[in-house]
């Protein structure tokens, strides 16, 4: 009652032992082709935590630095302006991880907030009453009056230009290994594996444990399993060019590195320059929001105090060669698994499987 193991020599096979070999090839192919993916998915899955942690790193030193302009020079601000500059940060991770937002929406958002900040302690320090509707009337005015001239628009286009490919990235990362996830669970056909039985336990059948597939033949049988997986070479081969363009693209003249070591220059030049037009904003606000209740004697809005560099260079160095050196590493390594998916037939073939350098070997039927 032999379904796949039928030779005319008696035999040491039962029904339900095939069955039992049926169910080890399932799990064998599975364990498999495990261990091929298992170095791809470590190299890539290393490489998504140390991309991340570099932009972390990245995001916390321009952040630091940004905080560190409003403690020094506009310190009457420092303290409000902490949650503005926190959230835009946040947001600009959000963003590279993939979520649902634009630089353009978090970069304009920040503004929003700073204007009322600027215009209340800098442009006109005496104001005693930031009730929330003038406050709010100030955020929407933003809009309206632009008073950081250019700069806030300047800062939207060199963040998007640099963070988009970053953004892409991550994003091509986890897609490359939800393919390897895929077809590490591929379902296994009926004659795929009644094949698979035939070439690896029928000999068992007649007592020949030792003798092993012939190359020829296992090259045979593991392609005719694997056609749906092979299939995916085209596509990976275009995956690892995108990765390429994509790295290069990181590397290219818009650096995510320097956009973000700049962030705290943009908001210096948007802030002075919104101090150096105070009085043409003044009056426009007045028009717009109402006047606000004055402390007696204004205080001066003279107050524009030059901001110095902030001298942290050391560690964006550091977080910028170490981002660098991982670009470098991981798509030259990606490069060599550019013939993953066409080679996979003849990986499962090599090692213990097959009978190399042997004059006999099992051909499916008999031993050749």
């Amino acid at each position: 009652d032999l379904q796949i193991c039928q030779h005319r020599a008696p035999t040491c096979c039962t029904k339900k032992m095939e069955e039992s070999y049926q169910a080890a090839v399932r799990r064998e192919r599975t364990q498999s082709i495990q261990a091929l993916n298992f170095e791809l998915k470590y190299m890539i899955v290393g490489h998504i935590t140390a991309f991340q942690e570099a932009f972390e790193s990245l995001l916390r030193f321009a952040e630091n630095r940004t905080s560190s302009l409003f403690e020094t020079a506009y310190r009457p601000m420092a303290k409000e302006a902490a949650e503005p500059v926190k959230e835009l940060f946040t947001d600009i991770s959000l963003y590279i991880l993939g979520a649902e937002t634009t630089v353009e929406s978090a970069v304009l958002r920040f503004f929003d907030s700073l204007f009322p900040l600027v215009y209340s302690r800098l442009i006109n320090p005496g104001i005693t009453d930031l009730s929330e509707d003038y406050t709010e009337c100030l955020r929407l005015t933003r809009q309206d009056i632009n008073p950081f001239g250019h700069y806030s628009k300047n800062m939207v286009t060199e963040l998007s230009k640099s963070l988009w490919a970053s953004r892409m990235l991550s994003q091509a990362l986890s897609l490359g290994i939800e393919v390897i996830n895929t077809t590490e669970h591929a379902a296994l056909t009926k004659e795929c594996s009644r094949a698979l039985v035939k070439m690896q336990y029928c000999p068992h059948c007649q007592g020949l444990t030792l003798i092993r597939p012939c190359v020829g033949y296992c090259l045979n049988v593991m392609r005719g399993c694997l056609a749906s997986v092979s299939e995916l070479d085209a596509q990976w081969r275009e995956f690892i060019s995108t990765l390429e363009y994509l790295t290069n693209e990181m590397a290219a003249s818009h650096d995510l590195e320097i956009a973000l070591s700049g962030i705290w220059n943009s908001i210096n030049e948007a802030i002075l320059h919104a101090q150096l037009n105070g009085p043409q904003l003044s009056a426009t606000v007045d028009k717009v929001c109402g006047q606000p209740k004055q402390q007696e004697g204004n205080l001066s809005s003279a107050n524009i105090v030059p901001v110095k560099e902030v001298t942290e260079t050391q560690t964006f160095v550091m977080a910028h060669t170490s981002l660098n050196n991982k670009r470098r590493e991981f798509i030259n390594y990606m490069k060599r698994s550019r013939t993953f998916y066409a080679s996979i037939a003849e990986r499962l073939c090599d090692g213990d499987l097959v009978m190399r350098d042997s004059s006999t070997c099992w051909n499916g039927e008999d031993v050749v």
